[in-house]
């Protein structure tokens, strides 16, 4: 027995109590402001994030078990979250201003659901105060946060967005548009005045810095290196200078695909994102992003834009309706692979003397990006069966056995040649492209272009958490308007 018994009832009396975690639901708080606790009516910036960020479903989100006992409650990943998109709003560029902010504005802490205790004073009262974690712990969260997390979140902006707009744009999600956007990674390779004995841009040395980021390139043009007092070359032909070496941007870091619909004087709307390493082709993120623009929108869209880098059949294939309905994929014609090719009303190719090219024998493509089967079609003037019939040309490939060419089967090769590029259609889906180009200007501005992280599961979270804001800012400006105009 103890010599002083109260001592254990006086200890206890002061224990915390902690708040049982995740019991505060934005949602919920946003139905019910005027049963806030006075210090979060009274902050403006608690307010303002619980308009933001309250019509989000959090009671959905994918948790983690809370129930966990620690000594100190778990702490749920609707925090961490919150805490991710406080810090994009506010233009924070680590995770130590965003633990400063929520220091100074309690409310808004309360608000994204940190835990609260309640520790017992003398005279019976009691006072009240949220313990945050450290910035370290911030960033490990971030860096271990599951994906499927952050995408519900993205799901549920464009449910958000859908809702809102279906009224006044029946066709929503018809028409989309795809793009990517360089991520330039935070290391000492990135840092021209940083001096490598052996080159900044070896790919076999990756930096010790980040562990996932690649060397990709941004940009490629082949130009002729020539010294000041150098004279212009002369050109070969005709507006053709020689062929010069070639010059690129190169950088250690990811790529940020994004799938993008417009709905005209309204806005644009993120529909899906992938965070790739940057060694990856534009053309891998295609089927990965359409596949979750379809899960999201519930259909298939029925038009795109695209650059020339997506001028691949698979993309023609697509978007092809066998039914006859309308939809294609406006994507600019890529000169590669000799002249373009002209097609009869059977699918056979045309060779240089506009005749039919008989299909040889068929093969199936494994070493692309997209296994596809391929076909070999020869000169109709020497197969199945050889004829006295000379080339109406006179092609220099005829004595060799004839012309030969080796195409895709698929019917989106031949909508890559026929497409009308030039009709008000094809220029019409084409102008959608700008809004993707719009949506990385945004995410530019809230700093996807060079995120102070280290790990690519951080920078693709982090990146999804950009795409949230952008549809919750879209979302946001749209009530505004239907308010003013029922106003």
């Amino acid at each position: 027995m103890s010599r002083y018994p109260i001592l254990p009832r006086f200890r206890a009396f002061l224990r915390p109590r902690w708040e049982k975690p995740g019991s505060r639901n934005p949602q919920t708080l946003l139905r019910h402001k005027k049963a806030l606790p006075r210090f979060v009516r009274e902050s403006q910036s608690a307010l303002y994030y619980l308009d933001l960020l309250g019509v989000l479903s959090w009671e959905h989100l994918p948790e983690r078990n809370l129930e966990r006992n620690w000594g100190q409650p778990t702490l749920p990943f609707a925090c961490i979250c919150g805490a991710v998109l406080v810090q994009l709003e506010q233009g924070y560029r680590n995770m130590g201003q965003v633990w400063q902010f929520l220091s100074q504005h309690p409310g808004v802490a309360w608000v994204l659901g940190f835990p609260w205790i309640e520790t017992s004073l003398n005279g019976g009262r009691r006072a009240s105060a949220s313990r945050l974690p450290t910035q370290r712990h911030l960033t490990r969260m971030l860096r271990t946060l599951p994906r499927e997390t952050v995408c519900f979140l993205l799901d549920d902006t464009v449910r958000l967005l859908r809702e809102e707009l279906l009224p006044v744009a029946p066709d929503f999600g018809q028409t989309i548009s795809l793009d990517t956007k360089h991520i330039i990674a935070w290391v000492q390779e990135n840092n021209p005045k940083a001096y490598h004995e052996r080159g900044r841009f070896d790919k076999h040395r990756q930096p010790r810095g980040d562990p996932d980021c690649r060397l990709g390139c941004k940009r490629r043009r082949n130009v002729k290196v020539q010294a000041p007092s150098e004279a212009p070359p002369t050109p070969h032909k005709e507006g053709v200078l020689p062929k010069g070496v070639s010059r690129g941007e190169f950088y250690w870091g990811y790529g940020s695909g994004v799938v993008v619909t417009k709905v005209d004087g309204w806005g644009e709307v993120v529909l899906a994102e992938l965070t790739q390493p940057f060694d990856r082709p534009d053309i891998s993120y295609f089927f990965p992003l359409m596949a979750e623009t379809e899960r999201r929108l519930g259909f298939r869209p029925r038009f795109g834009a695209f650059d020339a880098a997506f001028d691949a059949f698979y993309v023609y294939e697509y978007f092809h309706r066998p039914d006859g309905s309308p939809g294609f994929a406006a994507v600019p014609f890529s000169e590669r692979g000799g002249h373009r090719k002209t097609f009869n009303q059977d699918g056979l190719p045309l060779c240089a003397a506009d005749l039919p090219m008989p299909l040889k024998y068929r093969f199936t493509n494994r070493s692309s990006l997209v296994e596809h089967e391929r076909g070999r079609y020869f000169c109709p003037l020497l197969y199945p069966q050889a004829t006295s019939e000379t080339c109406p040309v006179e092609h220099k490939n005829f004595p060799k056995g004839g012309c030969t060419t080796t195409i895709p089967t698929s019917i989106g090769t031949r909508i890559r040649y026929q497409l009308d590029r030039q009709s008000a259609a094809y220029k019409a889906v084409y102008r959608q492209r700008s809004a993707t180009e719009r949506v990385n200007a945004q995410a530019k501005d809230l700093g996807i272009e060079r995120p102070k992280l280290r790990n690519g599961q951080a920078i693709a979270n982090r990146n999804t958490l950009i795409y949230v804001l952008i549809n919750l800012r879209t979302l946001h400006r749209i009530r505004k308007r239907k308010r003013g105009v029922q106003e």
